[in-house]
């Protein structure tokens, strides 16, 4: 007798086949499926911001695609965690900074909980950076010199709609972005209000690399005071 719809003779269902397919294809992916990079601890600078940028340097150095992409961990107004990616604008004296409409979700969640966590992952090298600490906001002549400094695409995006609003249809989406592309073209000083530059300022920096033994070392930066650090290894 041939088996039920949806029903394999041998009792699996599409659903489990799906799943235990999607299963075989998670633990079948390597992992930094290539030569890594070594790093002595002992070795790093007292603070964190120059082994910032030599690792990043380093990572567009090795290809790592689009290496100034990075998670932003925020938390809402019940608490509950938020997270996104978005691309670094600057990395200073004064922190980690990036850029959204002071109205968007996180925009929101910021106002209300000026506190936030980074993360960079670069896998041609294993490599993670972790930051964590208190938002500031640039000033009015600071977001708007960022807007401006960044491609007419990115003005024409942020001269769309409401963002983390909510939105009828695409087709909305596209009158409105194209409405947005001549604008940002035609007008290339064109003002966005509510764009807004954040700095996230280090209390925590944490540097991970990868070992293909799972030896992996982590160094953690702690804010002692106004340009202090102390540096200590963490367990893998």
């Amino acid at each position: 007798m041939g088996a039920r719809a949806g029903v394999w003779n041998g009792g699996m269902n599409d659903a489990d086949a799906a799943q235990r397919a999607f299963r075989d294809l998670l633990r079948s992916r390597p992992v930094w499926d290539t030569e890594l990079p070594s790093f002595d601890p002992a070795t790093a600078p007292p603070a964190p911001l120059p082994l910032f940028h030599a690792w990043f340097a380093e990572a567009v150095a090795a290809g790592q695609p689009e290496p100034h992409a990075m998670t932003l961990a925020t938390v809402d107004a019940a608490d509950r965690p938020d997270v996104r990616t978005l691309l670094l604008h600057d990395a200073d004296g004064r922190g980690w900074h990036f850029a959204t409409h002071s109205t968007s979700a996180k925009g929101h969640q910021l106002a209300a909980r000026p506190h936030a966590a980074l993360g960079f992952y670069w896998p041609v090298q294993g490599r993670q950076v972790r930051v964590r600490g208190p938002v500031t906001t640039g000033t009015r002549a600071e977001s708007s010199a960022d807007l401006h400094a960044r491609s007419t695409g990115a003005l024409a995006a942020a001269l769309t709609g409401a963002q983390s609003g909510l939105l009828e249809s695409t087709a909305e989406l596209h009158r409105a972005a194209d409405a947005a592309w001549e604008r940002a073209a035609a007008e290339p000083d064109a003002e966005a209000p509510t764009w807004t530059r954040y700095v996230v300022e280090p209390a925590e920096v944490e540097f991970f690399q990868g070992d293909a033994r799972r030896r992996h070392l982590r160094l953690r930066y702690r804010a002692t005071g106004p340009g202090t650090w102390t540096r200590e290894l963490l367990w893998p």
